[in-house]
This record gives structure tokens, sequence and C-alpha cells, in this order.
């Protein structure tokens, strides 16, 4: 049973509910990776013992299609030290492990240093992007209603490379004010997503992983992506996207994964694009 509320996640014992605003455009039952990175970063940084610190790298392993169903997550210090230490975690529906994660925290401290250079100017504020839709999923509720975006060039299907704001509607986990962690996984998963070189009515995209390493915390609600998404000729396709806030660069995401034409079957059952009228829902990675 779906909930319906204004926030990714509910508690709900020791792990959580996933409302119905986590779902992805690709399968009525899978969510975006966007939020689940999030939920398990959240954790990952929850279990650091160096104070003040943050998480400054953190790489996710997206093992199967996240299923919009509870959830539970754990992590733990696996390389402790007076410095930096190493995160790992997992998350899992049930027994099975969905997302596996490994983040370093670095202990934060006030220190001067000399100004940027050009690239550190800030970039065009969102209030002049072009407020966008999401491209049309056939759903009425999910990721694409709880994130605003506005493009300062490109758009969802013009293939291409784009600079886009994003923004959380709502909380990562219900009665929670979102952190600055927060704001950047649940956005930083839709590079690939607003960059596309293919045609999302004919080619089906699946990413392996999400890698975000980060320069400081974001300041603001707004999450500019500007990214480039290559696809090969063997299929394989690599996003690079920069992320930056109202006041400049605040980190890099690269990631990579696979695309395919709608229709071709890997070994299973057909898929079929969001876009058209069938939908059969992905069976694996």
């Amino acid at each position: 049973m779906l909930l319906r509320a204004m926030a990714f996640y509910v508690p709900a014992g020791p792990g959580f509910d996933s409302t119905e605003l986590t779902r992805g455009p690709w399968d009525p039952s899978s969510q975006h990776a966007g939020p689940p990175c999030a939920l398990l970063g959240r954790e990952l940084d929850r279990a650091g013992e160096l104070e003040p610190a943050r998480l400054a790298r953190v790489t996710f392993e997206i093992l199967k299609p996240v299923p919009i169903a509870p959830l539970t997550v754990a992590a733990s210090v696996v390389r402790g030290g007076r410095s930096v230490e190493l995160v790992e975690g997992e998350l899992r529906s049930g027994e099975t492990p969905i997302l596996r994660a490994r983040g370093w925290r670095i202990r934060t401290k006030d220190i001067a240093t000399s100004a940027g250079g050009e690239d550190d100017l800030p970039p065009p504020r969102p209030d002049e992007g072009a407020p966008t839709d999401f491209f049309p999923t056939g759903f009425d509720t999910g990721y694409h209603t709880a994130m605003e975006t506005r493009f300062l060039f490109g758009a969802y299907l013009e293939p291409g490379p784009a600079r886009a704001w994003m923004r959380m509607r709502v909380p990562l986990v219900e009665g929670e004010e979102p952190q600055p962690r927060d704001r950047v996984l649940v956005a930083a998963d839709s590079g690939n997503g607003v960059s596309s070189p293919l045609d999302y009515r004919q080619w089906l995209f699946i990413n392996a992983d999400l890698s975000v390493a980060l320069r400081r915390p974001v300041e603001g609600e707004w999450v500019l992506l500007d990214a480039t998404t290559y696809a090969e000729s063997d299929g394989t396709g690599l996003t690079d996207t920069r992320l930056l806030d109202e006041r400049g660069p605040i980190g890099q995401q690269p990631r990579v994964g696979q695309a395919r034409p709608v229709g071709l079957g890997v070994g299973r059952r057909v898929e079929q694009h969001p876009l058209s009228l069938d939908r059969t829902p992905q069976r694996d990675r």
C-alpha cells in the first residue's frame, strides 16, 4: 500500500515507508534513484564518529531497481581516523540488498583560503531559468512532481548537454528539515536525465552507480546540474555533471550506465518505454 504524504519517506519502526513521491519515470513500482541514495547517504553521515565533519565523497552501487516498499538502512565506520573516516552502508528491501555505498567523511575546520578562479563565478540564478515540467511519465505522482526544475538551457526532450536548476518540494524524511547533503543527493541522480543524448521515446537508460564528490555543502534550496551525457556504440554511457549552487561550484558527479533501444529484451521480458502505451516493469538490471 502506497502512502500519500508530503515527503519521500515516512519513518516506520526500524525503517522507512516509501511514498509515491519516490516513483521514477520508468516503472510504476520502482523508485527514482535520487531519494534512496539520499536516504542511505543520510545514514552514512549519521554513522560517522568525527565531529565536526561531513561527507566529502560517496559512491552508491545500484544493485537492483529500488521498489516502492518499506526499506531499511544501516551504516558503520569501517576505517576510523582523527581527520578522515571511511563509512559503509546498505539499503535493503526485506532481506534483499538494493544499494551499497562507501563514503569518506572529512573533519572540517575554518581556514583562510585564496579566492577561486573564473570557474568559481556564480551561475545565472534559478529565477533566470525556464520552469519546466518533467517529460511525460504517465504517472500523476512521483519524483517528477516532488521536484521543481528550471532549465537555463536544454530540456528533458531536447537531446544534448543541459544546465538545469532543481530543488526539492518536499522533505526527504517526514518531519525533518532537508539537510544540504539531502538536497544534493536527491538531485544529483538526474544529471543524465536532463542531458540525455538520445530520445527517451526510443531508448531506455540503466544506471549502475552514483558518485558524488563535494567541495563544500550546498547553500540554499537549489542545486544546478551542468551535465553532459555520452552514449557509445557499444551500449555504454558516461554522464559528467558539475554541481553548483547560487554561489558557484560545489562538486562533481560522474556516473556510468547502459543505453538500449525500447523493445529490446535482454534475456527477460521485453521492456517498454514509459512514453509508450504498454508498461512492463523492469525485472532486473
